[in-house]
């Protein structure tokens, strides 16, 4: 009996030692991708949301939840470049209303993982309104972007390789002069001109150093991408990329097909019907 007893604890923890470990597995491989259901008046779209960006990720889930697509239009489409939904004022709108400025009244910060995540065809990105206004790169709190692009070849990559990196120097160019602004108001209140230039240079040679230590440079994964698949590569860095296409890019391929007016929304009305989020 004794030893019978002993078997069966022992088969026991076996059946509890292997579940643990299954479950540990489970837990180990689980990247924190959702997967979402988008019902259109056009078809169908299933997209997979990135556990790269959870706070884009949960956003819309929430949105999804609480039915806040279910009836908005696609605003904006534009061939060969992308699709855009997610105005809250689209649902009702008259055909000469102006949209693109609907949201749930918040924004979300930016969860801009390039170069892991770029704007390859197929991806969603978050919509935001300009640098002038939002130098932190926010994005919307809902409306976002199907990447259906165009493909590239090694000629176009440079020079949108070289856009990039004359943007960065820039923009670290902009952020030193902010540092020093103080400096630079005292020598103009006295009129220093001389000063002025060598501070000038100075920020240069600092604002090249700086960017020498990580230049930017289009990897040749996704070279391959742009030039095969391709996006919008002019995108990234500037945009949060949260997911991509997982089924439906032909109802994508659809809707940038729409005859539009002069600012981009399709003629014959098309709608997110639904948004469904998978267990």
């Amino acid at each position: 009996m004794k030893k019978i007893i002993t078997t069966a604890l022992i088969a026991i923890m076996a059946v509890i030692i292997a579940g643990a470990k299954n479950k540990s597995d489970m837990t180990q491989n689980n990247n924190g991708d959702v997967i979402a259901d988008i019902k259109t008046s056009m078809g169908d779209i299933k997209v997979k949301l990135f556990g790269q960006t959870p706070l884009h990720r949960d956003n819309f889930v929430k949105l999804a939840k609480e039915g806040y697509y279910d009836g908005v239009l696609f605003h904006r489409v534009i061939d060969n470049f992308m699709v855009q939904t997610g105005d809250g004022n689209s649902r009702e709108a008259s055909k000469d209303k102006m949209l693109g400025g609907g949201d749930p009244g918040y924004t979300i910060e930016a969860e801009i993982r390039y170069p892991e995540l770029y704007h390859k065809r197929g991806v969603l990105a978050a919509a935001r309104t300009a640098d002038s206004v939002n130098p932190e790169k926010r994005s919307s709190g809902s409306q976002f972007y199907i990447v259906t692009g165009k493909t590239f070849n090694d000629s176009t990559l440079a020079q949108i390789e070289k856009r990039h990196q004359t943007t960065m120097l820039q923009n670290i160019f902009n952020r030193l002069q902010v540092e020093n602004r103080d400096s630079i108001m005292a020598l103009r209140r006295n009129r220093d001109r001389e000063g002025l230039d060598k501070l000038r240079d100075s920020l240069v040679a600092q604002a090249e150093a700086e960017y020498a230590k990580a230049p930017f440079k289009i990897p040749e994964d996704q070279r391959q991408a742009y030039k095969e698949q391709g996006g919008t590569p002019h995108l990234d860095g500037d945009y949060t990329v949260f997911g991509e296409v997982i089924e439906g890019m032909d109802v994508v391929d659809k809707i940038q097909k729409a005859e539009t007016d002069r600012n981009d929304r399709p003629l014959e009305d098309i709608r997110i019907l639904s948004v469904k989020i998978e267990k």
